[in-house]
């Protein structure tokens, strides 16, 4: 993970975790983000439109950043570097991926939630890592267990982060970001309610910068 990709989205601070499940919603979903203060996403690959939605966001707007999300093989690795992703972000960490996206040089987010997945990481030459699923893996408490061992690791937790909690994560030194579905949920996506989500986003954003 190249350290300038981390600058900027430790500079975010909250990264919206975004399922789409129409490309039609791709193009007036950046639009929001962008237009609100928060010109990044991970568009997860949970669903057939996520390639495509990331080509249409990244084509409108080239100054996004825009990662995939929920990257399970090099297929997938393949599909979003193709679409334009400049990372991957994986809920687990599969060994397979991440030296596959080390040969093709994509930065590569894997997600781990114990000290042996952790030393797995540390193995494989990554220090960055995604805590997930992160309310449910015993939260702050635990990312606290995980960081002491470990000094050279940092942190993006996503699952189960929101309003109440976010700015207790990101009080802790080396989490570096947040993921988050609260200001983009698929409800919302869906029924194509812009202005409430750029409302969310901008409150999101006040939130993790004040």
């Amino acid at each position: 993970m190249s350290q300038q990709l981390i600058e900027k989205l430790k500079a975010f601070k909250v990264i919206p975790v975004i399922q789409i499940n129409n490309i039609e919603q791709a193009v007036p979903l950046a639009k929001t983000l962008v237009e609100n203060g928060l010109p990044v996403a991970e568009v997860t690959f949970r669903t057939e439109a996520a390639a495509e939605a990331i080509r249409l966001m990244r084509e409108a707007y080239p100054e996004m950043c825009i990662g995939a999300g929920t990257v399970l093989n090099a297929e997938q690795v393949d599909r979003a570097v193709e679409a334009g992703a400049e990372f991957v972000v994986a809920p687990g960490l599969n060994p397979n991926t991440v030296r596959y996206c080390q040969e093709i040089n994509i930065p590569m987010v894997p997600g781990v939630n114990n000290p042996s997945q952790v030393e797995q990481a540390l193995e494989l030459g990554l220090t960055f890592l995604k805590f997930f699923p992160a309310e449910a893996s015993g939260g702050i408490n635990m990312v606290k267990s995980l960081l002491a061992p470990y000094v050279d690791v940092s942190f993006m937790p996503t699952g189960g982060i929101g309003e109440a909690n976010i700015r207790d994560y990101l009080a802790v030194d080396r989490i570096l970001c947040c993921g988050g579905t609260w200001m983009v949920s698929p409800k919302m996506i869906e029924a194509g309610q812009w202005d409430e989500i750029g409302k969310l986003v901008r409150e999101a954003v006040a939130l993790v910068q004040d």
